[in-house]
């Protein structure tokens, strides 16, 4: 069997009268959208910060939305896999040991960036003013400048697999899309914030150098 007929026999077991299907895919197009929108308009009027009355419990009452959020959105995207038909071709044992091992890493991959991170580093605090004092370029930095989007994508996958439905296949391409979408709009930004406090310093450091002289 050639790959589109392949491709087209699985979209084929995606049943798309199901309701379950749609949440799950609302909810992952959700959360990276509304993270992106509260952290931008707390980086310009410090809301979140001023509500909580410090930008570290703003961030951690931030960072545990978020988390929250995440939870129901793997909660929806389980819930739509169990409304999904299985596909033969994804039931072997060969599948199962990928399924496993796409989890395993996914997960050290997610882990291991919040580990070096910490809380606030992976929860947006760049946007609380919280700022690193360096680039961290440790592992997993130095497989992926986004290893908790790809670790968390390669998650989806591994369920996809174990639950043997295409729709997870499909709902776990919509992941990576959201996802790439995301890096465009974060990435810059954040660099732009590491920038601006670079320019003050060296802003900083000129005027105190003038101030001796």
């Amino acid at each position: 069997m050639s790959i589109p007929q392949l491709l087209t026999e699985f979209v084929n077991y995606v049943d798309f009268n199901q309701r379950s299907f749609f949440i799950s895919a609302a909810a992952i197009a959700f959360n990276p959208t509304f993270w992106n929108i509260v952290a931008r308009k707390e980086y310009r009027d410090h809301f979140i910060t001023r509500a909580f009355g410090s930008a570290q419990k703003g961030c951690y009452a931030l960072a545990a939305t978020i988390f929250s959020l995440g939870l129901v959105r793997d909660f929806l995207y389980e819930r739509a896999l169990r409304d999904q038909p299985s596909h033969p071709a994804l039931e072997g044992e060969n599948v199962t040991y990928a399924a496993y091992a796409l989890l395993a890493l996914g997960n050290i991959l997610v882990i291991s960036s919040t580990w070096q991170l910490g809380i606030t580093g992976t929860f947006l605090g760049d946007y609380f003013g919280i700022l690193m004092d360096k680039m961290v370029t440790g592992f997993p930095f130095n497989i992926t400048s986004a290893p908790m989007y790809y670790g968390s994508t390669m998650s989806f996958l591994g369920s996809a697999l174990l639950y043997g439905k295409p729709a997870g296949i499909l709902l776990t391409l919509h992941v990576l899309i959201v996802y790439i979408i995301a890096i465009q709009f974060e990435n810059p930004f954040t660099s732009g914030i590491y920038a601006k406090r670079e320019r003050e310093r060296a802003k900083a450091g000129g005027y105190e150098e003038k101030k001796e002289l």
